[in-house]
């Protein structure tokens, strides 16, 4: 039985930067090959980045594209990696057209291409395009219509793109009948929670229903709200996983497979040798690369599984990458928090340490009348523990000075405190070039417990995706997984035990104006998550007044919710790329 060496890069890559994407192939490429690997893969698009949006529509960037996939195939033989079979992502165009959607030729495709001896020796685009949650691929692709299927040292390896597993049939059941031993597919698949379990099993059931081993590449790193998570593996026919790779971390998983020797074409392919289409009408495209068979190494290297991350884990790492790289590929150096006392300035504090590191993380302290001393001091302890920049900048003096002039009461009152926040937070960003982190959490955006021009300022908010309740048991952890590290403990106690509050009038609390947060969750979660009506969530047992209430609080913020600032995507169904509702709306659910 032939073996391959097998290199999976999930590397991160940043879109529109072509020069650099094409860096990084060329280092992991002769990392992968210094190891002794006959084939290397990398992410879907990994070339441009992903997802590029309508830069697909701009003709410059698809030409910019398809010329660094030439240079680079020189590149690699150039430097003595040309005997390396490479297959990577990048963003091509149509040579026919589309008569299904009516498009020419040189219409967008999401690609890959296999390099070989300083050529590109094989194309394909993706065949299923996505259009649900964060994907419109509709928008800006053309489908393709072929199975590449490349032989190497004697292994029949069938290609395929992201998506083309996540649906039935196409390239996993036109693999199984072209006979290939190895399944490659290319991903550039987002986090969200929990969706390393569901991938796992999506692989397992594509590798049995392909009839051979699959192999699924995905990329790391963060994209404007997009997380992805690597989780890099290899999986047998029968379901077995023989290599699974970290999840958050850039890198190469290295393993040697035994996989079948290739034989002719038989089945259903030899019988449409005529037409040369299988499965979905997908024509299988075969080309050879060396026929050798190479036996199994004396010492084959075994890649084994990462250990996996636990729940909150997980989606705390998600956090800190996808802050992480909105702040460095945005060409930050530093950002700026408002330091309130509160749980949730708390945990965005802990997670830009996490991201940037102390000494770039500046917090401001801007008391009032109405601040509490416990939250005073709760924000001065949470810089002392972490070394972060520290100052107090009280805004009393503005705030009479605004009510002296304009005599403003209750709720006018209140918001005009968050809005002086906002606008010294902003003024201090424009000085010193740092960028301002907002710190809702899901729960308030949803139902628009929230400032426009107050606490929704800022460039990024990392923790918009995040349900409140998720927000404590979050801050718990990470004192916890500080404390197993013997290290100080983050978030002070106080913090995390100390009923939530805005702290814009005596004695004031959530629960004022909100249900309890985990009631509160409970009932978004079923409407915004699930898209559940009315009439399904009274039917799980919730209260009718609270379910009315917090279904018209949500359909009436949606106009503050369009003007708060981008943050990571850790849930099923975010406000912005994957819930899209209109502002003008006198749609309400029955009663």
């Amino acid at each position: 039985m032939p073996s391959l060496r097998l290199a999976l890069n999930q590397i991160d890559t940043t879109v529109g930067d072509i020069a650099g994407n094409s860096e990084l192939v060329v280092h992991w490429t002769r990392h992968a090959a210094e190891q002794g690997a006959h084939l290397v893969a990398f992410p879907e698009m990994a070339l441009t980045g992903y997802p590029v949006e309508d830069l697909a529509l701009r003709p410059s960037f698809v030409a910019a594209s398809r010329a660094a996939l030439v240079a680079l195939a020189e590149r690699l033989a150039a430097e003595g990696l040309g005997d390396t079979a490479v297959v990577v992502g990048y963003l091509g165009r149509s040579t026919t057209p589309s008569q299904r959607l009516g498009l020419p030729v040189g219409s967008p495709q999401n690609c890959a291409a296999l390099l070989h001896r300083g050529r590109v020796v094989t194309r394909l685009a993706k065949h299923h395009l996505p259009n649900y949650g964060v994907f419109d691929e509709f928008r800006y692709f053309v489908p393709g219509d072929t199975l590449p299927v490349f032989r190497v040292h004697g292994v029949d390896v069938a290609l395929a793109v992201c998506e083309d597993i996540w649906q039935d049939g196409g390239r996993v059941q036109a693999a199984r009948q072209a006979g290939a031993g190895l399944l490659l597919v290319v991903n550039a698949s987002p986090y969200e929670a929990d969706k390393d379990d569901l991938r796992l099993e999506l692989v397992r059931r594509r590798a049995a229903e392909a009839g051979c081993t699959l192999a699924y590449v995905n990329q790391v790193g963060g994209q404007d709200e997009l997380v992805f998570d690597g989780d890099s593996l290899v999986v047998d026919a029968s379901g077995e996983v023989l290599a699974r790779a970290p999840q958050f971390e850039e890198g190469c998983l290295l393993l040697d497979l035994d996989l079948p020797q290739a034989t002719a074409a038989t089945g259903r392919e030899a019988e449409a040798n005529s037409s040369r289409f299988v499965a979905d009408g997908l024509e299988v495209v075969r080309t050879v690369l060396s026929e050798d068979v190479l036996p199994a190494p004396a010492e084959p290297v075994t890649a084994g599984q990462a250990p996996r991350l636990g729940e909150l884990e997980e989606v705390y790492g998600a956090l800190v990458v996808g802050l992480r790289a909105y702040v460095q590929k945005n060409g930050f150096t530093a950002v700026l928090i408002g330091l309130s006392g509160g749980i949730d300035s708390a945990l965005v504090a802990a997670l830009a340490v996490d991201a940037v590191g102390a000494d770039n993380v500046h917090c401001v302290s801007m008391p009032s009348a109405y601040s509490s001393q416990h939250s005073r001091d709760d924000a001065a302890e949470l810089a002392r523990r972490t070394g972060l920049h520290f100052r107090t900048v009280s805004i009393e003096p503005m705030f009479n000075a605004y009510m002296d002039a304009l005599g403003l009461t209750g709720l006018a009152e209140e918001n005009l405190q968050s809005r002086l926040r906002g606008t010294l937070l902003m003024a201090l960003s424009n000085q010193e070039n740092h960028l301002v982190l907002a710190p809702g959490n899901k729960s308030e955006l949803a139902v628009g417990y929230s400032t426009l021009y107050g606490d929704s300022v800022g460039g990024y908010g990392p923790v918009k995706d995040v349900y409140k309740s998720l927000v404590f048991r979050l801050a718990r952890w990470r004192n916890e997984a500080a404390a197993e590290r013997g290290e100080t403990p983050p978030i002070p106690e106080n913090t995390i035990s100390k009923p939530p509050s805005a702290e814009l009038r005596p004695d004031q609390v959530d629960t004022d104006s909100l249900p309890d947060y985990d009631l509160l969750d409970a009932v978004l979660t079923a409407y915004v998550e699930r898209d559940r009506g009315r009439a399904e969530i009274l039917a799980e047992g919730f209260d009718a007044a609270v379910v009315d209430r917090v279904i018209r609080l949500v359909d009436t913020a949606e106009y503050k919710r369009r003007q708060y600032p981008p943050g990571t995507k850790i849930s099923s169904k975010n406000f912005g790329r994957d819930r899209r509702q209109p502002i003008t709306n006198r749609w309400r659910e029955p009663s």
